[in-house]
């Protein structure tokens, strides 16, 4: 007999149907053919002690099951179930009527239960498109799945509920997920807030500039000056996700396997601070089956990296492209996937290899040349991609021990999403821009040309620093930035001039 059941593959952030037909006749092999990985090939045990462990007889018949489409790779352990399914049915222990309706997937321990899978949101999408009536998948992952409307998703635990659902002996229940209610009600809620940090009101400014125009920053100070800490609560003042960002985002999440259990939309914007010793491939994402990366993970959030001149310099490289593009391809012999990658880039490092360049009290032991040498490591391209550069100094006593609360993000955020409506705004016809950062040269011309002063005031600037014609492009940017904070038509000549103290990392600006 011979019958199908209806899996996913997932490709990139989506997903594609698998059928696996499964056909008993006389015989006593086990053949599994479609292109499966290691992890699909040893479900014949788990399946077979799933099944037994639950009453029912492996069929003692020559069994094939073909994987279609064959030419793509199966990989992982989420075909279990509807492998099982199809076996079952194939030998007649079940009926196979219901099968053409659902999707299915999870896999399968060897007493039945099931196990999460990764991807379960990209799998539901695709789905509720191809008019399945209903997506069958382990416990932990409904709510994810139950994000996409207008699909029936069912949790289970055991294969057994699968059968006897399948079967006609039992009903299932839909798990309902109020998206909208759910999402919203956590959107402004953070563990940790700008009201804790005293002093550094600089350094504030430059974050709420940088969250008001989706600007790359990087803060230079010595150690303890704060660096990490206000970095951790930069995603407090960002604009809220909107549903689609965050069904980007749950996405990727979703892919990598990096959602908690029982989570259905993320409602914040991620913040990923990976280790200066990470790969180029775990940051940007690949590997011989390519999953996403790090900064891919950080889609429509912050990307942190700590101590950035200790990162390799070739990881730091391979983010050129990606922070330019805001999107990563990632290109093998076979195929070719794409990962949404837009990301803001906030960095944090030491002026130098001991600390204490510039430090109001301590003294720096760093020999002759050591500090540019030090200062080098980041490559003059990657640091014309950051538009903020932003000198922290340590706070003085007098400040940190000041029992007052300071200005709390609630307030931050108000402003920078006051400026995110105007960009909104202005870019509302044009296509893939929704904020200054995203600007083209064209759109400078047309939005961000300064004012005759602001002009003459950028141009001596240009001469005395030596800024390359990328850091011109940023200090528009960042001066259109100000302007819409400060609700300006215009950009004025004090907007130039404070986005060009944001550039006092420039080799010739800075330690020179």
């Amino acid at each position: 007999m011979l019958v199908k059941t209806y899996a996913a593959a997932v490709q990139g952030v989506n997903a594609l149907v698998v059928t696996i037909e499964v056909n008993c006749s006389q015989g006593i092999k086990f053949f599994l053919v479609g292109l499966p990985d290691n992890a699909v090939k040893e479900s014949h045990e788990r399946i077979v002690s799933a099944l037994r462990f639950n009453g029912f007889k492996f069929p003692s018949q020559q069994v094939v099951v073909n994987m279609a489409p064959a030419d793509i790779r199966k990989e992982g352990s989420a075909y279990d179930l509807p492998i099982a399914i199809g076996i079952l049915a194939g030998g007649g222990s079940i009926s196979s009527e219901k099968l053409e309706s659902y999707m299915m997937m999870g896999e399968l321990s060897l007493d039945g239960t099931l196990q999460p899978i990764k991807g379960a949101l990209p799998i539901a999408i695709k789905a509720r498109e191809d008019k399945f009536e209903g997506l069958i998948v382990p416990k932990q992952n409904a709510r994810e799945a139950a994000v996409v409307n207008n699909l029936k998703v069912y949790g289970v635990e055991n294969i057994r509920e699968v059968i006897e659902f399948i079967n006609g002996d039992r009903e299932l229940e839909p798990t309902e997920v109020n998206t909208r209610e759910d999402f919203y009600n956590s959107q402004a809620k953070f563990d940790l807030d700008f009201e804790d940090v005293k002093g550094q009101e600089s350094v504030k400014r430059a974050l709420e500039v940088a969250a008001a125009g989706g600007h790359n920053l990087i803060m230079v100070g010595p150690p303890g000056a704060g660096k990490s800490m206000m970095a951790k609560r930069f995603p407090s003042i960002l604009p809220p996700l909107t549903l689609q960002e965050a069904l980007e985002t749950t996405k990727i999440h979703s892919v990598a396997g990096k959602i908690a259990k029982n989570t259905s939309l993320l409602s914040q914007r991620p913040f990923r601070s990976p280790h200066h010793t990470i790969s180029s491939a775990a940051l940007v994402g690949g590997g011989s089956f390519p999953q996403p990366g790090e900064i891919s993970l950080a889609h429509n959030g912050v990307l942190f990296l700590d101590e950035l001149p200790e990162f390799n310099r070739q990881v730091l490289e391979v983010m050129r492209q990606p922070l330019e593009d805001r999107k990563i391809s990632i290109s093998r012999a076979r195929f070719a996937v794409e990962y949404p990658a837009s990301v803001m880039l906030i960095a944090s490092m030491n002026p130098c290899p001991c600390g204490y360049y510039n430090h109001p009290e301590k003294e720096c032991v760093c020999g002759q040349g050591m500090v540019q040498k030090y200062l080098n490591r980041i490559s003059g391209p990657l640091l014309d991609r950051i538009d903020i550069h932003i000198e922290i100094v340590p706070v003085p006593f007098e400040k940190i021990s000041d029992s007052r609360p300071a200005e709390p993000s609630e307030h931050i955020r108000e402003r920078v999403i006051n400026a995110r409506k105007i960009q909104e705004e202005r870019f509302a016809e044009t296509e893939g821009v929704y904020c200054n950062a995203q600007m083209s040269a064209k759109l400078l011309n047309t939005y961000a040309l300064p004012d005759e002063a602001g002009m003459a005031l950028l141009k001596n600037a240009m001469n005395r620093l030596n800024l390359s014609a990328r850091a011109y492009d940023r200090i528009l940017k960042v001066s259109r930035t100000i302007a819409d904070l400060e609700g300006s038509e215009k950009v004025l000549s004090h907007h130039v001039g404070e986005a060009i103290n944001y550039r006092n990392l420039d080799r010739e600006g800075w330690a020179g």
